[in-house]
């Protein structure tokens, strides 16, 4: 059945937010293949469109369009995650460490906010908030720490995890949310300026998530 577009919107919009919809509520799956003449008829759209949208989430690291062959969406290995969670993890700490010293009060207030819209993205089960919280939780630490370049590391680090682990979703567990307490911890640390602490909480925040992926 062709969808219909919605107003205001091009249909490149259309089709890249309906392919980004099907990853996240789980009716796409990692790997498969995205022919343009089946998602062409699909929104009732020309090629020109979808070719637009799926360049789009390639450049988002959701798509891989090879020469030749065609698009599929991305397909990470669990080992990949772990590996780029290990590099995310050293990024972290460092920008924790100087974030102890530097974070002000509005940036303290920022990471509450975060909070404050994690327990919502919880509540709801909705994992495409849940994950941007997340990362903006993450990168306002990361931007505390007065280092611009570092937090651009954090920033492509983040991005990066961001794609990878949301074809993983037995890494998401809507039954309980320890990541919640645990940043709630981190926020305390930070108002504390307890860089000790700060690291610490860091580390095994890292730690756990690679847990939860290995599991």
């Amino acid at each position: 059945m062709a969808r219909s577009s919605t107003p205001g919107k091009t249909s490149a919009d259309h089709v890249y937010e309906g392919i980004r919809r099907g990853i996240f509520d789980k009716t796409l799956r990692s790997g498969q293949r995205l022919p343009e003449i089946s998602i062409a008829k699909e929104y009732n759209v020309s090629r020109t469109p979808v070719r637009e949208a799926l360049r789009r989430l390639e450049n988002e690291g959701l798509v891989q369009i090879v020469p030749g062959w065609g698009a599929c969406l991305a397909s990470p290995t669990k080992q990949e995650i772990i590996d780029t969670y290990e590099v995310r993890g050293n990024l972290e700490v460092m920008a924790i460490r100087k974030a102890s010293r530097l974070i002000t009060p509005l940036q303290l207030c920022m990471l509450q906010e975060q909070i404050d819209n994690e327990r919502k993205a919880f509540e709801e089960k909705d994992l495409e908030l849940y994950m941007n919280v997340n990362d903006a939780f993450h990168q306002i630490i990361a931007d505390s720490s007065g280092n611009s370049t570092l937090a651009g590391y954090v920033k492509n680090i983040l991005s990066r995890t961001y794609v990878q682990t949301i074809f993983f979703e037995s890494f998401f567990n809507f039954a309980d949310n320890p990541s919640l307490e645990e940043h709630i911890r981190l926020l305390e640390a930070l108002k504390e300026h307890d860089e000790a602490k700060c690291v610490k909480l860091m580390q095994e925040h890292i730690r756990l998530a690679m847990e939860a992926l290995r599991q």
